[in-house]
């Protein structure tokens, strides 16, 4: 194995960085703490701030430090925003509070939530959601409703929703961007689908030029990726969505029994 460089070997940008990254994995720099400026690093280890800036770079690179426009650099907060797997699509909870699963889990964990239906078209679904439909892509149409998801105004996700012509029919759910009380799982169940099984596949990926964009991703942070398959009383697909979230704000809780 490779050993590290003796210390002052390192490249003054790398002793920066390390020291920076020390003091974050020790504490001493607490979540949603301000680094040093460029100015004062450079002060501090007597080199030029395109040495510090450069550090700074590899910290963002890691995902530890995010950068805010006119205020300087923090140490990335760790509280993530937790997908309740076992109980966010409960029925109970939507009658109770006439929310949407996501506005439920993040309302339960303090923050406010907001959602952003941004476009509802009709077209041909992606080879892997007819799959999982049980569509013939090359001949079935699907309803796609695009929405972006934000706690206490940081964008955390976006959600394409991939919905059989046949089931949405003429219903809000095939042209309104509003669903009213309960959302979108209460319009299904006005029309006779009631959400009784969930598949969720998970993978993580780095994201796209257009998700970085979207969700404001800083350097270096890769993207979770769920496809969610909902199912009806009668065991049959009737929506499929691709949640695609940013790691560093989101986590997942599942908690399920083991089958035999």
């Amino acid at each position: 194995m490779a050993r590290e460089p003796e210390p002052e070997k390192r490249l003054p940008s790398r002793r920066i960085a390390d020291d920076l990254r020390a003091s974050i994995e020790a504490g001493r720099l607490a979540p949603g703490a301000k680094l040093p400026s460029e100015r004062d690093l450079a002060a501090q280890y007597g080199t030029a701030r395109n040495t510090a800036r450069e550090a700074i770079s590899l910290l963002q690179g890691e995902g530890l430090v995010v950068a805010q426009h006119g205020r300087g650099v923090f140490v990335r907060p760790r509280r993530p925003l937790m997908r309740l797997g076992a109980n966010r699509y409960s029925r109970r909870l939507r009658g109770e509070t006439g929310l949407s699963p996501f506005r439920i889990e993040v309302t339960k964990q303090g923050r406010t939530p907001r959602t952003e239906c941004r476009s509802v078209t009709r077209e041909t679904p992606p080879g892997d959601v007819a799959d999982r439909l049980g569509l013939d892509a090359s001949t079935s149409d699907v309803i796609r409703r695009e929405n972006w998801y934000f706690a206490d105004d940081d964008p955390t996700q976006v959600g394409i929703t991939y919905i059989p012509v046949e089931v949405a029919r003429d219903s809000p759910l095939a042209s309104e961007k509003t669903l009213g009380k309960g959302s979108i799982y209460a319009r299904f169940e006005d029309l006779g689908y009631s959400i009784t099984r969930i598949r969720e596949e998970i993978s993580a990926r780095m994201p796209s030029p257009e998700e970085m964009t979207g969700l404001a991703l800083p350097p270096g942070v890769p993207v979770i990726e769920v496809l969610h398959t909902s199912f009806d009383q009668n065991r049959n697909p009737f929506e499929v969505t691709r949640f695609v979230m940013r790691a560093d704000l989101n986590g997942l809780d599942y908690d399920m029994p083991v089958e035999d």
